[in-house]
């Protein structure tokens, strides 16, 4: 076996593990502290709309200009007075996309055009877009959302529990604010492949939530007959049984988004692959990491408010107290048929004990 192969059965079995709950705060800090700075600076830089959601002219050449890709921005942008993105296509003609350009203006560009690249105007094509478009598109990705949302809290509510609904909801939230920050920071131009991205990425985030979630589920089945562990010991173990699972997936999902944005992208020069890419990329990393130290805690905290629950850790800690007191440890004693380590160390995926009941 593997030696992650070897470590994911160590977590999954309880023998290793990593204490996500008990440093919860440390993560609702960083989480809190990355989320205002992406509405900040959503707030102060705004999102650079594309051409579909601004409306504007695009304008192509089949044949190669006579100056560079950067001096051929430069007089499209002081043309237009708008900032002008040039993009060389592969017959080696040019891509010259500019916002909120009317038909007057952009017949006045065109010219301009035609004089600066050395390219008859004939040869010159100028397509228009209306910001009507890109409003129809925007209406129907929030309605969309809305929907999605609503969605998945009754669905999580009905197959789990309301707290894990809600917890599920903040973290899906977390992860579009994230990803719409980074959008804004970087100043990467907003497009309807943007919000294919955004709405992709709320799959991909729910279901390394769900898969903590299920495995939570199992965990605290009879949770209250045994006295072996507190609810927040069995999430903590459900988020260690799932880790290497949630991050073989989200990095195997990561190589090729990643491949998209930083060849293909980066390299390549294909705007569109950027757009879709970097919200896939961002959202991706995001989904994975409230999942395991957003979702599951918050489930945690809100559960561990129910008067079972602090019964339930009272009697837990009451039983460890008088251990020590003794120095014993807390699961010695008889055992019954299914006593309380027993029954615990099933429900977090560790095996049945083999010893005869009513012996040590």
């Amino acid at each position: 076996m593997s030696r992650l192969g070897n470590l994911g059965a160590r977590l999954y079995r309880g023998e290793v593990g990593y204490d996500f709950i008990r440093n919860r705060k440390i993560w609702y800090g960083v989480s809190i502290l990355i989320t205002i700075t992406a509405i900040i600076g959503v707030a102060v830089g705004g999102l650079r709309m594309g051409i579909e959601f601004k409306g504007g002219a695009v304008f192509t050449t089949d044949t190669k200009a006579q100056i560079s890709t950067a001096q051929a921005t430069d007089v499209a942008t002081d043309a237009s007075g708008h900032l002008a993105i040039v993009q060389e296509l592969g017959n080696g003609g040019l891509r010259i996309q500019i916002t909120e350009v009317d038909t007057a203006k952009a017949n006045e560009i065109k010219e301009t055009l035609s004089d600066e690249l050395g390219i008859p105007a004939d040869d010159i094509n100028a397509d228009l877009v209306g910001p009507s478009w890109g409003e129809q598109i925007a209406n129907k990705a929030w309605t969309g959302l809305g929907v999605f949302m609503i969605l998945v809290v009754i669905y999580l509510a009905i197959a789990f529990e309301w707290r894990m609904a809600v917890a599920a909801l903040v973290a899906l939230i977390h992860d579009i604010t994230i990803t719409v920050g980074v959008y804004a920071l970087v100043g990467f131009e907003v497009t309807p492949g943007t919000v294919i991205g955004l709405l992709t990425i709320l799959g991909y985030s729910l279901y390394d939530t769900v898969v903590v979630f299920d495995s939570l589920k199992e965990g605290q089945k009879d949770i209250t007959k045994q006295t072996r562990y507190t609810y927040s010991e069995i999430a903590n173990r459900s988020i260690n049984s799932t880790l290497v699972r949630s991050i073989n997936t989200t990095v195997v999902a990561l190589l090729p988004v990643a491949g998209l944005l930083f060849i293909g992208g980066g390299v390549l020069g294909a705007g569109m692959l950027n757009d879709i890419s970097l919200s896939l990329f961002v959202g991706l990393a995001a989904g994975a990491y409230s999942s395991i130290f957003i979702a599951t805690p918050l489930v945690a905290d809100l559960k561990e408010r129910d008067p079972q629950m602090k019964a339930l850790k009272k009697r837990v800690l009451a039983k460890r107290a008088a251990a020590a007191a003794k120095g014993e440890s807390p699961d010695d004693g008889p055992e019954g048929p299914r006593d309380d380590a027993e029954t615990a160390g099933t429900a977090i995926g560790r095996p049945r004990s083999h010893r005869t009941p009513g012996k040590r």
